[in-house]
């Protein structure tokens, strides 16, 4: 098969298309002929060398896929809802840029109705990142207000979709007023240009304050995050583009705000966690892509020749919604 290999701390410019054997089908897993797989910030940090898979992962990039069923292992742990044929997306560890992937049976998903294989590849990490974000770890509920940085990122396109699903007031921050539009026209009430505004000072201005932010930044955002939330108010952080190390805590506001801040990542999740989640998410969600309820927002499908282009884009802070490449 053909699949991209990368220089580990190489630029855009590394990657290739090189060759290597079909991976080998293990029990509890399918088969999948990948049609497309989405780009993740976290591809190009593990090009970059700074971000390794998680241990006995493939070293391949890419951590979601849609695709074509073309094999079944024959010892199944449990039923199979599958069969040969069918298309479908899903969550790997590692190995997404390649014309084959094998992905455990329960990491799955089925193409929902009215969804191509281009719109499938951008669901799986985004829409699970925000649902664990918003469900599993922050415990949302209607009518909470919520603001949520990067909203014109994948995760962030996907987490005002799902928060608007549960009729509440949402707050998102972006650097242009074209991605201030998508999100305002994807359910955000509050747009603001952090190139021009003072996030803190906006939300004072509409709000008394916040019961979540989901936060992609760190650094100095961590105190600004506390003294626009409210009472026993949850940071969530998935990400430190400001880099790893957050500006000096005031512990005073964390205090008196009984705040909680949490990290979460979903790539180094057990199989289980994985499985549990994507169950929760079909069950809630799943079919609501089919009815137009939620939509997978890609910004552009590239040909594998230009995938040195969509690697720099992420870096560049350049997209609106997912990047995708088919094969």
């Amino acid at each position: 098969m053909k699949f991209i290999q990368h220089i580990k701390g190489g630029d855009p410019s590394s990657l290739s298309v090189a060759e290597a054997a079909i991976p080998v089908l293990v029990e509890n897993h399918v088969l999948v002929k990948v049609a497309y797989f989405g780009i993740n910030r976290a591809d190009t940090l593990q090009r970059q060398g700074k971000y390794p898979p998680p241990l006995n992962e493939s070293e391949i990039l890419g951590l979601e896929v849609s695709g074509e069923v073309i094999a079944i292992h024959d010892s199944q742990a449990k039923p199979v809802h599958l069969r040969v044929g069918d298309e479908v997306f899903g969550l790997v560890a590692g190995g997404g840029y390649a014309e084959y992937a094998v992905i455990n049976t329960e990491h799955v998903m089925m193409v929902p109705k009215n969804i191509n294989l281009g719109q499938a590849a951008g669901i799986a990490e985004c829409f699970l990142t925000a649902y664990q974000a918003l469900f599993v770890e922050s415990h949302l509920q209607c009518k909470q207000k919520v603001l949520i940085h990067a909203g014109a990122s994948g995760v962030g396109l996907a987490a005002i979709q799902l928060a608007k699903s549960h009729d509440c007031l949402i707050a998102t921050t972006a650097s242009s007023a074209t991605k201030l539009d998508l999100c305002q026209h994807l359910g955000a009430d509050i747009l603001i240009n952090y190139t021009q505004q003072d996030f803190v000072a906006e939300i004072k201005n509409n709000w008394d304050g916040c019961d979540l932010v989901i936060d992609f930044v760190a650094g100095d955002y961590l105190n600004r995050n506390l003294k626009l939330l409210n009472i026993d108010g949850t940071i969530l952080y998935l990400a430190m583009l400001s880099g790893r190390y957050a500006d000096n805590l005031d512990m005073a506001l964390l205090l008196g705000k009984r705040a909680s801040i949490k990290g979460s990542t979903l790539r180094n999740r057990s199989d289980v966690y994985k499985a549990e989640l994507i169950k929760k998410f079909t069950d809630a969600c799943l079919a609501d892509f089919a009815n137009g309820q939620l939509v997978s927002i890609i910004d552009t499908e590239y040909s594998v020749a230009k995938l040195a282009d969509a690697h720099q884009r992420i870096e560049n802070n350049d997209t609106q919604g997912k990047l995708v490449v088919g094969w």
